[in-house]
C-alpha cells in the first residue's frame, strides 16, 4: 500500500504540474520564424510553390486554432502572408484572406493593403482585389480619395457588381469633388453598355446635381448666418429683405416637379424632400470611433503607402 500511495502521489503532482505548464503550440502562441520572402526563396531551391503551401498551411493554423487571437497571432499572421505570396505571388485566395484577418490595427489594414496590391499586379483582370483595397481604404482608414481610385479600376472588369460605380461617384463627391463625380458619371453613361445601365449612371448623376445645388444652398446659409448673426428658420428667408441672398431657390430634383427643400429634422441640413438626405457618405458612429482611437487621419493624395515594410 505504501507503494500504492506514493503512485497515487506522484501523479497527482505530476497532473498538478502539467496543468499550470504551457503546453499549447508555438503557433497558438504567436510565435514562429517567418523568413522574409527573399531569404526563403534562396532555400526553397526552386520549389517556391511547394515552400509557399506549407506556410499557407500555417497560416490557416493561426486563424483556426483554439488560443484566442492577439497582436501576435495578427502580426505572425502579416508575416506568414507575406511569404506566401512572396514566393508564389500567383495565388489567388491568400490575398483576400488577409485582408479579411489584417483589420485589428491601422498598421495591419496597411499590410494587407500592400499585399492586395501585389495581387492586383499579378491579378489584373480580378476585381475582387482592387474591391477590398477600396474597402479597406475607405472603411479603415478613411482615405476616399484613394478608395476611390482603386474601386474605379475594378468597375469596367468582368463580374464587378454594378453598384460600384455609384460608390465611386460618391467617394469622388467627397471633400467637395461633385465635378469629379459628375464627369465619372457622364462618362460611363457614355459608354453604358445597354440603357438599362446608362439609365443607372444618370440616377446616379441628378443625385449629384442635386448635392451641388444643396451646396449652393449652404454657402447662401453661411452668408445669411453672417450678415445676421444667427441661423435660418425656414428657406424662405434667404430670399426675403432688402437685400436677398437669392432671387428663387433651385428646384429640389433636376427632372421632376413636385418637391421642395427642406430643413432636416434631425440634423438640420438642407435637404430635397425628394432624396430627404444628403449625397454623401454614412459612417457607423462606432467605425467613427474606431477611426479615432487608431489615430487615423485623412491623407492626402499624395501621400502612399508604396516602400514601407509589411
Amino acid at each position: 500500500w505504501q507503494r500504492a500511495a506514493c503512485a497515487a502521489l506522484a501523479a497527482l503532482i505530476a497532473g498538478v504540474s502539467h496543468a499550470h505548464m504551457n503546453t499549447a503550440p508555438r503557433i497558438d502562441q504567436g510565435e514562429m520564424f517567418v523568413p522574409r520572402p527573399e531569404a526563403a526563396r534562396l532555400w526553397a531551391l526552386g520549389f517556391d510553390a511547394v515552400v509557399s503551401d506549407y506556410y499557407w498551411i500555417r497560416a490557416l493554423q493561426v486563424v483556426g486554432g483554439a488560443a484566442r487571437h492577439t497582436e501576435a497571432h495578427t502580426s505572425l499572421l502579416a508575416r506568414l502572408s507575406d511569404v506566401v505570396t512572396g514566393l508564389n505571388p500567383w495565388v489567388d485566395h491568400p490575398y483576400r484572406f488577409a485582408a479579411v484577418w489584417l483589420t485589428d490595427n491601422a498598421a495591419n489594414v496597411r499590410s494587407a493593403n500592400r499585399l492586395l496590391e501585389r495581387g492586383i499586379a499579378h491579378h489584373p483582370l480580378d476585381w475582387r482585389n482592387r474591391y477590398h483595397l477600396g474597402f479597406n481604404h475607405f472603411f479603415y482608414l478613411e482615405e476616399n480619395l484613394r478608395a476611390a481610385e482603386a474601386l474605379e479600376t475594378a468597375v469596367p472588369l468582368e463580374g464587378a457588381p454594378p453598384y460600384l460605380a455609384a460608390l465611386v461617384a460618391r467617394l469622388r463627391a467627397d471633400r467637395a469633388g461633385l465635378e469629379t463625380a459628375a464627369g465619372f458619371l457622364q462618362d460611363l453613361a457614355r459608354r453604358a453598355p445597354s440603357e438599362y445601365v446608362r439609365a443607372g449612371y444618370l440616377k446616379v448623376l441628378d443625385e449629384v446635381e442635386t448635392e451641388r445645388r444643396a451646396r449652393q444652398l449652404d454657402a447662401a446659409r453661411a452668408e445669411y448666418r453672417r450678415r445676421h448673426g444667427r441661423d435660418i428658420a425656414a428657406l424662405r428667408e434667404l430670399l426675403e429683405g432688402p437685400q436677398p441672398l437669392l432671387r428663387g431657390l433651385p428646384a429640389a430634383h433636376p427632372h421632376l416637379d413636385g418637391f421642395e427643400w427642406v430643413l432636416d429634422p434631425k440634423t438640420g441640413e438642407i435637404v430635397s424632400s425628394f432624396y430627404r438626405s444628403r449625397y454623401e457618405l454614412h459612417v457607423h458612429p462606432l467605425d467613427a470611433a474606431r477611426r479615432e482611437r487608431w489615430g487615423v487621419r485623412r491623407a492626402a493624395p499624395e501621400e502612399s503607402d508604396e516602400q514601407q515594410p509589411l
